[in-house]
């Protein structure tokens, strides 16, 4: 049981670590908004990890072959979608604020809605199954894997990709703070959306 929990951290962490356009828009919450909001964002790719790695574990390789044939559309959806949160994040740096009234939380600005839609675009990442399910149909014992085997390799693959992107969360909580002026958050804004779009562009 603790082999199948080794094996789900990492598999968590090496699909986690590398830095794609996730993680820098995780990244960019927390330095624009709160930590809060930032780690709402990361719990919302860890969900999405959990729920690729219980699908891999369980449905195996009848996965791929449902995800194969839909890989093209489910990449041009997410490049689409990470193309407009690019072109929103320019924007709203760009617009001119208000003098007096509080400023209106839209977008990704509260942890529901972080939580909602990270989780939501990185559920379009069909490399994330196919990564999960390559993983699974390599091990060993995954003829012979059970329920509490399975769980265990879930549960390893959230905690392991759960604490990466608090990381990155907490690292951006550090950036926000240092660059408190508006300037500062001012260029922060458009590069995080830079960065996006650049990624987006890749996945097309």
């Amino acid at each position: 049981m603790s082999g199948a929990f080794l094996a789900g951290l990492v598999a968590g962490y090496g699909v986690a670590i590398p830095v794609g356009a996730i993680a820098v828009l995780v990244l960019g919450l927390s330095a624009r908004t709160s930590f809060r909001v930032g780690a709402a964002g990361a719990l919302g790719v860890a969900t999405a990890d959990g729920l690729y790695a219980a699908v891999a574990a369980v449905g195996g390789a009848a996965v791929v072959g449902i995800v194969e044939p839909v890989s093209g559309p489910l990449r041009v959806t997410a490049a689409a979608v990470l193309l407009a949160l690019a072109a929103h994040g320019a924007w709203r740096a760009l617009r001119p604020r208000p003098v007096t009234g509080a400023r209106p939380r839209r977008g990704l600005d509260t942890p529901l809605r972080a939580f909602v839609g990270i989780l939501a675009l990185t559920l379009l990442n069909p490399a994330t199954v196919v990564y999960f399910t390559a993983l699974v149909l390599g091990r060993g014992d995954a003829a012979d894997s059970t329920w509490s085997t399975t769980a265990l390799f879930v549960v390893g693959a959230f905690v392991a990709s759960a604490s990466w992107q608090l990381l990155i969360a907490g690292g951006g909580t550090l950036v926000g703070r240092a660059l408190t002026s508006p300037r500062g958050r001012l260029v922060t804004a458009l590069a995080s959306s830079t960065l996006i779009a650049a990624l987006a562009l890749t996945l097309l």
